[in-house]
C-alpha cells in the first residue's frame, strides 16, 4: 500500500512539473511573438530573429504586390512593432482619464472603422489587429488600394503614408498640406524603408534559403 501511495504520489508530482515546464514555454513562446524586435533600425536582423514576420511580408509581397520595405516602414512609424501599441490616455484636469484621441490600436494603428472594410473586402473574418500576419496583410491591402484609388505608387513609402495617415479622402484635399509635421514624419518613413530596402537585398536570399536558421 505505502509503495502504491508513493508511486501515485509520484506521478503526480512528475505531471505538476511538466504542466509547468510546458506553460512556462508557452510564456515563453508568446514574449518571442509579441516583443518588439531587439534591432528594429535593420530589416535583416529584424527577419533573423522573427522568421515568421519574414514569412508574412513576403506574402502580403506575393498577394498585394506591396514591396516589403514599404509597410514595414509604415508599422515601424505606427507602432514601433509594439502588438498592443495604441494613443496615449487623454485626462481631464491631468487627473481623470477621459479616453483615447481615437480607437486606433495594434501593430498597424488600423481604425475600427478601416479594420471593418478590410475585413468586409477581403474576407478575413478572424482577423486581429494585435497579430503581426493580419496587421502586415491589413497594411498591404491598404497600400494596394491606394494605388488604385489614388494612383499612388506602392513602392513610394512617402506618398502611401500621407494617405495611410489623411485617409484617402484627406490625401486628394491634401490636407496634408496644412500639416509641416506630417510632411516631416512622411519624410521620415520614407527614409527608414529606403533604409530597409537596400538592407533587404543583402540579406534577402539568405532569408529565403534558410541559411540564418543555423545560427
Amino acid at each position: 500500500m505505502l509503495n502504491t501511495k508513493l508511486a501515485i504520489c509520484g506521478t503526480k508530482k512528475t505531471g505538476i512539473h511538466r504542466l509547468a515546464l510546458v506553460l512556462i514555454s508557452v510564456a515563453i513562446l508568446n514574449g518571442c511573438a509579441t516583443n518588439p524586435p531587439r534591432n528594429p533600425d535593420n530589416i535583416c536582423a529584424i527577419f533573423q530573429e522573427k522568421p515568421d514576420w519574414h514569412e508574412a511580408a513576403e506574402s502580403t509581397f506575393e498577394k498585394w504586390g506591396v514591396p516589403v520595405h514599404v509597410p514595414m516602414a509604415i508599422m515601424y512609424q505606427e507602432s514601433s512593432f509594439k502588438h498592443d501599441a495604441a494613443p496615449p490616455m487623454e485626462y481631464f484636469l491631468w487627473i481623470i482619464p477621459i479616453g483615447r484621441k481615437s480607437d486606433a490600436y495594434g501593430y498597424s494603428q488600423a481604425k475600427t472603422v478601416s479594420w471593418d472594410e478590410y475585413i468586409d473586402e477581403t474576407g478575413n473574418w478572424g482577423a486581429d489587429r494585435d497579430d503581426f500576419d493580419d496587421a502586415m496583410d491589413f497594411v498591404g491591402w491598404y497600400i494596394h488600394k491606394t494605388h488604385r484609388v489614388n494612383g499612388v505608387s506602392k513602392w513610394s513609402a512617402y506618398h502611401q503614408y500621407l494617405n495611410y495617415h489623411e485617409g484617402r479622402g484627406g490625401y486628394k484635399r491634401k490636407s496634408y498640406k496644412s500639416k509641416p509635421w506630417l510632411l516631416r514624419v512622411a519624410s521620415k518613413v520614407e527614409a527608414r524603408a529606403k533604409r530597409y530596402a537596400g538592407q533587404y537585398r543583402r540579406c534577402k536570399d539568405d532569408l529565403d534559403s534558410g541559411w540564418f536558421d543555423w545560427f
